[in-house]
């Protein structure tokens, strides 16, 4: 995907101005409330037209203010699932999706309906109506509506904050097989960076209708203006991990790091019901990871893991250590213990963290 977007869009009280170029298939929109999350998607869209600006997606000109062209929103070619979802309430499911196709020429249609309804598992959904489905069940609807418009690129405006998390578990494994399958690019809007992680580690960060950065959330940590709203959220770790083995008589389940399974250090969590093989993303927070210059005897840590630190960001109260222990993880230690550790980019740590510190937040299957 190549997109290009230089646009600005000014209301009473608020303007949104951009310059961006974004090529990731996948990337996260994230931004607090209010930032123009919502409003930079329905400029793509052409919900909305920008007061002056220009939107380029794969040589396709969506927009040009300068040229007077505007594309209207049916001959964009882009899929978008709303924050409310918007399936329509006087038609059933196999209607609500077939509207979707219906507005491709059958020459132009890139996906099989029977393949979009397996791939979400709707067929059970398909005579029922929007108003005998679960939250989850309507997410999933929208999103094969929209990719069975054959869309150029798939918008996604926050469609899971009305999903509480039991739901998300259930959501994220279609998301990513959407992602996976289909080959769809995609913008995702999130206030919840969380949510982003669970599809991909590259962000487009915005604030009061202006990007603050792109890249990786790892990368983009090192920005004194991005950090902060990175913690506010509640700054996080995202290991994917695969079971290995189960000690029932322990309590404790044995992972490796995923696609480094001849060489990954053995991890330690709480029994789970994961068969072996399994791909579990499990959330570990910085403030729960300690750092030690040895490994230490005697106490009941399960997980001690050595690495490498290969990134220090300094804050008001705190040191963000990113350590590579084979997968890139994230520490907060104080500005004392950095001095007194003598811990520097290049410094060999010990990465130390319980087993109840591993909290799951969804799993793939094996196969």
């Amino acid at each position: 995907m190549n997109l290009e977007i230089q646009a600005r869009f000014v209301r009473q009280h608020f303007t949104l101005d951009v310059d961006i170029r974004v090529t990731e298939s996948v990337t996260g929109i994230f931004g607090p409330s209010g930032s123009g999350k919502t409003t930079l998607l329905h400029l793509l869209a052409g919900l909305i037209k920008p007061d002056a600006g220009r939107i380029v997606l794969d040589g396709h000109v969506l927009c040009d203010t300068a040229r007077n062209t505007f594309c209207p929103p049916n001959q964009r070619y882009l899929g978008m699932v709303f924050q409310d979802l918007c399936l329509f309430p006087h038609l059933n499911v196999k209607a609500n999706l077939t509207y979707g196709e219906r507005l491709v020429p059958p020459g132009a249609r890139r996906f099989k309906f029977e393949d979009v309804i397996g791939m979400l598992e709707l067929e059970p959904l398909l005579a029922r109506w929007p108003a005998q489905l679960s939250g989850g069940e309507r997410q999933r609807v929208a999103l094969g509506r929209a990719i069975l418009s054959s869309p150029r690129l798939l918008l996604l405006d926050e469609p899971m904050t009305s999903l509480d998390r039991r739901l998300k578990k259930q959501i994220i494994p279609f998301l990513r097989r959407v992602r996976d399958t289909t080959q769809i690019p995609m913008l995702y809007v999130s206030h919840d960076s969380r949510d982003i992680l669970d599809l991909t580690e590259q962000f487009l960060v915005m604030e009061a209708g202006s990007v603050l950065g792109h890249g990786t959330r790892l990368d983009l940590a090192e920005n004194p203006r991005i950090l902060p709203l990175l913690q506010e959220d509640g700054l996080t770790n995202t290991i994917p991990l695969v079971v290995t083995q189960h000690l029932a008589e322990e309590g404790m389940t044995r992972f490796c790091l995923q696609d480094r399974s001849t060489d990954s250090p053995s991890i330690s969590g709480l029994l789970m019901d994961a068969p072996m093989g399994t791909v579990v993303d499990m959330e570990l927070r910085p403030e729960d990871v300690v750092l030690s210059l040895s490994q230490i005897e005697g106490v009941s840590l399960q997980n001690q893991i050595q690495g490498r630190v290969v990134r220090l960001t300094a804050t008001a109260t705190r040191e963000i250590c990113v350590v590579d222990i084979g997968t890139p993880i994230i520490a907060e230690i104080t500005h004392a213990a950095r001095q007194r550790l003598r811990i520097e980019t290049g410094s060999t740590v010990w990465c130390l963290f319980k087993a109840c510190a591993l909290r799951e937040r969804t799993r793939t299957l094996p196969g």
